[in-house]
């Protein structure tokens, strides 16, 4: 059992800066479940990218709006409250956006990776 403030919040190199992620069990680099939460700031922006395997998000906390496509654009996202949940298939583009503080938990199966639909996007490139 974990509670929540048993989580250990770390900063997420592969996405936009003010994101930070708790893991809650796996290793997202092994072939095998993972279960882990997602914390964004207000007005986070993560732009157009997919995942290799399905994503399964669940929101704990505050508004995620999340869309489909090749690029990032709020006028084609669907607020996503508390208790929603959206699943991606592999290699869907999407994006996702706050306005306030935003939790959800994510479960998948690794290996996980994110791939930005443009390189531009991508803050590891940019380290």
């Amino acid at each position: 059992m974990i509670v929540p403030a048993d989580l250990r919040w770390a900063d997420v190199p592969s996405l936009p800066q003010g994101a930070k992620i708790a893991v809650i069990e796996g290793k997202m680099s092994e072939a095998q479940a993972f279960t882990v939460r997602l914390k964004f700031p207000p007005n986070y922006k993560l732009p157009a990218h997919w995942h290799p395997a399905v994503e399964r998000v669940t929101v704990l906390s505050g508004t995620f709006y999340m869309g489909t496509g090749d690029r990032l654009d709020p006028a084609k996202t669907m607020p996503l409250t508390a208790g929603s949940i959206a699943i991606m298939q592999p290699k869907t583009n999407h994006f996702a956006w706050t306005k306030d503080e935003t939790v959800v938990q994510l479960h998948g199966t690794g290996p996980w990776g994110i791939t930005y639909v443009s390189d531009a996007d991508d803050p590891r490139k940019n380290q």
